[in-house]
């Protein structure tokens, strides 16, 4: 509803993961590049960890634009499952047929396809969301898909997304064998407030806004300290701001507007 008011062409602080909203600060690069890295250089194990709301899925999503065509992915969304209902979304991800299979018949044909990949210079990619859902059983079981190498290198890149508390359950004594495995770990910090104003100031600005600044340095202060720098929460903070400037016909956001809607 304020979209006119303010003269933009899309919303700025919607929620959704949209990678063209992507705030590359320092932190998100360095994120970025290890995921990267990881996974071209095949280095099997990589562990994303961040807070709730802090961007992890956006990060995702931005490294799929980044992953040219030799690289095939799979994408579970929910992972508390068996290996063999796991197995079953990465054969649909991967375009093969699982129907019929037992679990080691799904094991054997994932294999047959990792080495035919390989061979054709192609490299396999599964990305487990939500990975702090995850029981110390089924990381063991993740971890056997690890197994599928060859002398040179892993044939099968496994990113592993989730909060902090992932980091608990591979520090478990029953997972050191898996933690072993992890090669990268990469924990994504919330927003220091010079970051939080560069955030709004790039989403701003990726939705077309051309005025002038439109949010003044108390309000900006009260936005990281209430959010904690917490890109999720800035968003909300934010669009509920614009919404009241608009119908107040206020063309600055100021302190006084922010803890309004706070």
């Amino acid at each position: 509803m304020y979209l006119s008011y303010f003269g933009l062409k899309e919303q700025p602080f919607n929620v959704t993961p949209d990678p063209k909203f992507l705030y590359f600060g320092e932190a998100y690069q360095d994120a970025l590049a290890y995921l990267i890295y990881g996974i071209r250089m095949r280095k099997g194990f990589v562990v994303l960890t961040g807070e709730i709301g802090v961007g992890k899925t956006t990060l995702i999503n931005a490294l799929f634009e980044r992953l040219d065509d030799s690289h095939r992915i799979a994408h579970l969304v929910h992972s508390n499952m068996s290996l063999k209902d796991m197995l079953r979304f990465v054969f649909r991800d991967y375009g093969l047929d699982a129907s019929g299979k037992s679990k080691s018949e799904l094991l054997l044909a994932l294999q047959d396809f990792l080495i035919r990949l390989d061979q054709k210079s192609g490299n396999a990619v599964l990305i487990i969301d939500e990975a702090q859902n995850l029981r110390s059983w089924q990381l063991e079981e993740i971890r056997l898909l690890s197994n599928i190498e060859t002398a040179k290198r892993k044939l099968i890149q496994i990113v592993l997304v989730g909060q902090p508390e992932l980091l608990q359950l591979m520090n478990s004594t029953e997972l050191r064998q898996f933690k072993q495995r992890v090669s990268l770990h990469f924990h994504l910090k919330a927003l220091n407030r010079e970051e939080s104003e560069t955030y709004i100031e790039h989403r701003l600005k990726v939705s077309g806004y051309q005025g002038k600044r439109l949010f003044e340095d108390g309000a900006l202060d009260e936005i990281n300290n209430f959010s904690e720098g917490i890109p999720r929460l800035i968003n909300s903070i934010c669009d509920r701001a614009m919404i009241k400037a608009a119908i107040g016909g206020q063309q600055k956001i100021d302190r006084k507007l922010i803890k309004k809607v706070l």
